[in-house]
């Protein structure tokens, strides 16, 4: 009996851990490191938020924004809220950017060059 009770405690803990993560806001920082590398720190909702706006890209709607305001109406003139404040120091946080699509069609006519190996980088 002492043990369904307290898997029955451990239940109602992770319920509520459940929940707490899904009543968060969604957290995006994107930032360059000082040795020039790139990162991306979510939270739950963060990724969640990410994977829901990269899935919904196709060739009509080949785009989305991220963007930091502080301005409280224009909040929700981007698709993604990004964070402005930096995890680590040193950090260059950036509060504006673009995800687009390039399908290999597109990038075929466009953008030939690009078709190449994807591990070289060219001049």
């Amino acid at each position: 009996m002492q043990t369904r009770v307290g898997a029955l405690v451990m239940t109602e803990r992770r319920e509520t851990h459940i929940r707490d993560r899904s009543s968060m806001a969604a957290r995006i920082t994107v930032c360059q490191r000082p040795d020039g590398s790139f990162e991306i720190l979510v939270n739950e909702a963060g990724r969640d938020l990410l994977v829901q706006e990269l899935q919904r890209l196709d060739k009509t709607w080949d785009h989305f924004h991220l963007d930091h305001f502080d301005e409280p109406e224009l909040v929700d003139a981007t698709e993604v809220q990004l964070a402005n404040i930096r995890y680590n120091n040193g950090d260059k946080v950036f509060q504006h950017g673009k995800v687009l699509l390039r399908p290999d069609d597109w990038d075929a006519e466009y953008f030939p060059q690009v078709l190449g190996s994807a591990t070289t980088p060219e001049g």
